[in-house]
C-alpha cells in the first residue's frame, strides 16, 4: 500500500539575505521573539526589530526586498507586528511598531502611510472579514490593532481608498517625471492623511495579550432602534484567561465629561489669548510639527470572563467566520470557544507550546452521490482546526466542532505553521471559492509546503 502524503512542497525562502534575521542557526525561525512573519499567496515577509525582509518563495530568481523602517532612536522603538494587506491586485506589507504606530509600505519597499494609534506597543496586526450571505446579515471587512489592553478597528474599505489614491498618484507621478525628466519628488500626501478608525479600552478584567474582533453583534436591549454598530471582541491574557466585550461605536461622555469638554477647551483658549496680549514673543524659531492627537476610547461593556488562577492565556486564533475561537494556555490546554454563545465548546490537553489555525478539507463524499461541478465548492468543505505541537513534532488535524482526528502529520523541529492573509473582496459569487489553506515553513531548509486539503 502506498505512503499516503499529506504535504505538497511549493518552493524555497532559502537566500543569503536570511542570515541577516538569524538564519542559519538551529531553531532561528521559532526561537527567537522578535521574529515575526507574515505570509503572503506567493511571497513571505520577515522582520526582525529593524528589517523587513520580503521574499519570494514562488519563485526564486525573483530579487529580495529589505525596508529598514525611520524608527525613533530616542523611544528605542521597533518592529513588534506584521501582516500583509491584499485587494485585488494591490499587495502591501504593514507593520506594527512599539511606540503604537501603523506602518503600509509597498512591496518596492515605499512608505506609503505612517499613523498613530496609541502610545503603546503593538502586538498584533489581524486582517480579517466576514461576507453576506445566509448565515450572514452583514459584510464586514477590517484591520484591527491590538495593544495591551487595548484593541482598535480600520475599516477595510477606507485603507482600500487610501491605497488606491496613493497608486494612482504614484503612477501619475511616474509619468509626469518621465515626460519632464527630471528628479522624482518625494510624495508623501498619504502620509500625513489621517485614516478614521475605533479604539476601546478592553483592561477591565485585566491586561490582554491578544485579542480579537469576532463580528458584529445585536444591540443592548434597551437600543435596538440604534443605527450605530456594535461588535463583539474577545481577548486573552494573565488575570483572565478569557474575556468578551461588546463594544459600541459611540465614544458616549457621562454628562460631566460632557461639560468639561466644552469648558476647559474656551476657558484655555481664553487664558492664552489673554498672556498672548501681556507677553508678546519675538521668537521666530519655525514652527513645530502638531503633535498626532490621542484618539479617545469609545465605550466598551464586559460581557463576560474566565478567570482560573495559575492558568493563563497565550494564543488565539479565530475561525473565518468568527464564530469559534481556539486559545492555547500556560498549562498546555487548548480551548474551542464559541464566540457566539461564549462557551467553552472543547478541550484538548497535552499540547505545551502549540500553535493552532483553521483550514479546510475536503469532505468526504458519499459513493453513489454523482458530482456535477469539477471545481469543489464551499459546501464541499468542512471546517477542521490544524495544531501544532513542537514538543511532539507533529502536526494533527481535527474536524470542527466535535468531530474526529482526522490527521497526524510528522513535521521537521524548527518548523512553523503559517496562513496567507485575507483577500479583501475575495470568494465572490462569480469566482472559485478559495478554501482556508494552511502552509508549513521548514526553518532549516527553507522550505514551504501546503497541508493538502484531501483525506486520499
Amino acid at each position: 500500500m502506498a505512503k499516503r502524503i499529506h504535504q505538497t512542497e511549493l518552493g524555497c525562502i532559502a537566500c543569503e539575505e536570511l542570515s541577516e534575521l538569524g538564519a542559519g542557526k538551529e531553531g532561528w525561525l521559532v526561537n527567537n521573539p522578535n521574529l515575526l512573519s507574515a505570509l503572503d499567496s506567493h511571497s513571505i515577509a520577515l522582520a526582525n526589530r529593524f528589517l523587513i525582509l520580503i521574499v519570494n518563495w514562488a519563485d526564486p530568481d525573483s530579487p529580495r526586498v529589505k525596508i529598514r523602517p525611520d524608527l525613533s532612536p530616542i523611544e528605542a522603538e521597533s518592529i513588534t507586528a506584521i501582516e500583509w494587506l491584499v485587494f485585488d491586485d494591490v499587495r502591501v506589507v504593514v507593520a506594527g511598531t512599539s511606540c503604537g504606530y501603523l506602518l503600509v509600505y509597498s512591496i518596492a519597499g515605499d512608505l506609503i502611510h505612517k499613523q498613530l494609534v496609541h502610545p503603546s506597543r503593538v502586538l498584533k496586526l489581524r486582517v480579517r472579514g466576514t461576507k453576506k450571505d445566509l448565515m450572514q446579515e452583514t459584510s464586514s471587512e477590517e484591520i484591527s490593532i491590538v495593544l495591551p489592553g487595548i484593541i482598535a478597528r480600520f475599516d477595510g474599505s477606507n485603507i482600500q481608498s487610501m491605497l488606491q489614491k496613493w497608486f494612482e498618484e504614484k503612477n501619475s507621478n511616474f509619468w509626469d517625471q518621465k515626460s519632464k525628466k527630471g528628479d522624482p519628488g518625494e510624495d508623501t500626501g498619504s502620509l500625513h492623511q489621517r485614516l478614521p478608525y475605533q479604539i476601546w479600552n478592553v483592561n477591565k478584567n485585566g491586561v490582554c495579550v491578544d485579542a480579537t474582533i469576532t463580528g458584529i453583534m445585536p444591540p443592548p436591549l434597551l437600543e435596538h432602534q440604534s443605527s450605530q454598530r456594535y461588535y463583539c471582541a474577545v481577548t486573552i491574557g494573565e488575570d483572565a484567561v478569557i474575556s468578551a466585550y461588546r463594544l459600541s461605536e459611540d465614544r458616549g461622555r457621562s454628562l460631566v465629561g460632557a461639560i468639561l469638554s466644552k469648558v476647559v477647551p474656551a476657558a484655555a483658549s481664553t487664558i492664552a489669548s489673554f498672556s498672548k496680549l501681556i507677553w508678546r514673543s519675538n521668537d521666530q524659531s519655525p514652527k513645530k510639527k502638531p503633535e498626532a492627537k490621542i484618539q479617545s476610547f469609545a465605550r466598551a461593556s464586559s460581557l463576560t470572563c474566565i478567570k482560573d488562577y495559575p492558568r493563563k492565556g497565550e494564543k488565539l486564533t479565530l475561525s473565518p467566520s468568527g464564530t469559534l475561537a481556539a486559545i492555547t494556555d500556560s498549562l498546555g490546554r487548548i480551548l474551542l470557544l464559541d464566540t457566539q454563545a461564549l462557551v467553552v465548546v472543547r478541550l484538548w490537553k497535552g499540547y505545551r507550546d502549540a500553535s493552532c489555525v483553521f483550514m479546510e478539507m475536503l469532505a468526504k463524499k458519499d459513493k453513489g452521490k454523482s458530482v456535477y461541478h469539477t471545481e469543489p465548492v464551499k459546501s464541499d468543505y468542512c471546517l477542521c482546526l490544524a495544531i501544532h505541537a513542537p514538543r511532539k513534532g507533529i502536526i494533527e488535524v481535527w474536524q470542527m466542532r466535535t468531530g474526529p482526528r482526522l490527521l497526524t502529520i510528522q513535521c521537521a523541529k524548527g518548523s512553523k505553521l503559517l496562513q496567507p492573509a485575507y483577500r479583501f473582496g475575495s470568494n465572490s459569487l462569480s469566482s472559485p471559492y478559495i478554501p482556508l489553506e494552511v502552509f508549513l515553513l521548514n526553518g532549516d531548509s527553507g522550505q514551504v509546503s501546503m497541508l493538502n486539503r484531501s483525506l486520499s
